[in-house]
C-alpha cells in the first residue's frame, strides 16, 4: 500500500462546505495520508473547489479525484474508496463535517500501541442553533473474538451508527467482503453494525475527533422538517429489514440475543417518530403497517433458548403479536414514558 492512511470523502453537491472539510483533512498533523475524493456527480462546483485546493495546497500531490460516469449514491461512492483506497487502514469523512487536526495521529497512536484492527474516535453534533452535544467513549480496549460486537450490541447507540469517525484495516473490509448496501437511508449503520462482527482488536478512544453538522432538511434531520416522505421512512424500514436478515448468520454467537433487541428498539425508536410526526407524513401510515415494522429478528422457539435477553426480546416478539390498534397504542404508552412523544 502506498500511503498508511486513506481519507475517504464521497462528494455530491457540497459546494458550500466542501472547502472547509477537506482543509481540516488536509491540517492533519500525521504525514502518511492519502485524501481520496469520489465525485458523485453533482455538478454544483464542488470539484473545481477541490481541484483549486489542490493546486495551492502543500499535500495537493496526495489528493486524488475518482468520477462517477453517473449519480450513484453514497452507499456506491463509499464502496468504490474502499476498492480504490491506497492506505494501509482507511477512515470515512463527509463533505460537509471538519475533523480536528490531530484526528489520524491520535487514531494511528491508539492502533500502533495495541496493534489493533479498529480505532473509534468520539465526536461532537452540532446542530443549526450552533449548540453543541458531545457522543464519548470510554477509553475502552477491546480484545478477543466477538468483544466488539458485544460491547456495540449491549445497548441501543452503544457504538456510533456513523461509518465516519473510526479508522479500519482497509484488508479487512476486503477480505470480509464488506461493503455498504445500495440505498441513501441508513447505509452507514447497516455497514457498521456489520463489521463490529469481524473485528478482534479495537480501541476506543473518548477523545472529539469528528464535528458532525446537521443540516436544514437533511435526510437524517427529521425534527426540523415539515414535510416527510413515507417513502423516505420506509427505506430506513427496509435497512433494518437487512439487519434482520443479515442476523440469521449470528445466530450461535453469544451476542446474537442482544443484537436481536437492538434491531427491535431500532423498530421502536422509528415507530415512536412515526407516531409523534404522523401529521408530517405524507401518505400517513395505518396501524398494521406499524406492526409490520416491529416484526422480531428471532422466533419464538429461538428466544425460549436465549441465556441472556430473554425478557426483554420475548416482550418485544410479543409486542409484535398484538392487534394492530393494540400494538400501536401500547407503543404510544412506551414512547410516551421515554418522553419519544
Amino acid at each position: 500500500m502506498k500511503y498508511e492512511v486513506t481519507i475517504g470523502i464521497p462528494v455530491y453537491k457540497s459546494a458550500p462546505y466542501i472547502r472547509r472539510a477537506l482543509m481540516s483533512a488536509l491540517n492533519q498533523t500525521y504525514p502518511s495520508i492519502e485524501f481520496l475524493v469520489v465525485d458523485d456527480c453533482g455538478e454544483d462546483g464542488s470539484v473545481a473547489i477541490i481541484r483549486e485546493i489542490a493546486d495551492a495546497h502543500p499535500r495537493g500531490k496526495d489528493i486524488r479525484i475518482i468520477s462517477n460516469a453517473q449519480n450513484m449514491g453514497v452507499a456506491a461512492s463509499r464502496n468504490v474508496i474502499i476498492e480504490e483506497a491506497q492506505g494501509v487502514f482507511l477512515y470515512f469523512m463527509d463533505s460537509d463535517d471538519t475533523i480536528a487536526d490531530n484526528t489520524i495521529e491520535l487514531l494511528m497512536g491508539g492502533i500502533h500501541q495495541y496493534d489493533a484492527e479498529i480505532a473509534f474516535g468520539s465526536y461532537e453534533r452540532i446542530e443549526l442553533s450552533g449548540e453543541r452535544h458531545l457522543w464519548q467513549y470510554p477509553s475502552l480496549q477491546l480484545f478477543g473474538e466477538d468483544l466488539l460486537a458485544c460491547f456495540a450490541y449491549r445497548k441501543y447507540g452503544g457504538i456510533q451508527a456513523s461509518a465516519c469517525n473510526f479508522l479500519v484495516k482497509t484488508s479487512i473490509l476486503r477480505d470480509h467482503d464488506c461493503r455498504f448496501i445500495d440505498t441513501d437511508y441508513w447505509e452507514d449503520m447497516a455497514f457498521t453494525f456489520n463489521l463490529v462482527t469481524y473485528i478482534s482488536k479495537a480501541v476506543l478512544l473518548p477523545d472529539i475527533t469528528y464535528s458532525y453538522y446537521c443540516r436544514e432538511n437533511s435526510l437524517s434531520n427529521y425534527q426540523e422538517r415539515t414535510v416527510i416522505s413515507k417513502d423516505e421512512i420506509m427505506r430506513n424500514v427496509k435497512t433494518v429489514d437487512y439487519l434482520k436478515h443479515t442476523s440469521s448468520l449470528y445466530i450461535n454467537k453469544v451476542y446474537y440475543p442482544d443484537r436481536c433487541h437492538i434491531i427491535a428498539m431500532t423498530d421502536f425508536y422509528i415507530v415512536s417518530n412515526i407516531l409523534k410526526r404522523g401529521k408530517n407524513i405524507h401518505p400517513q401510515f395505518t396501524a398494521r403497517e406499524i406492526r409490520a415494522m416491529m416484526s422480531h429478528t428471532a422466533s419464538f422457539s429461538q428466544i425460549c433458548h436465549f441465556r441472556n435477553g430473554f425478557m426483554k426480546n420475548l416482550a418485544m416478539y410479543f409486542m409484535s403479536k398484538l392487534p394492530a390498534q393494540l400494538c400501536v397504542g401500547t407503543i404510544w404508552c412506551l414512547a410516551k414514558a421515554k418522553k419519544l412523544i
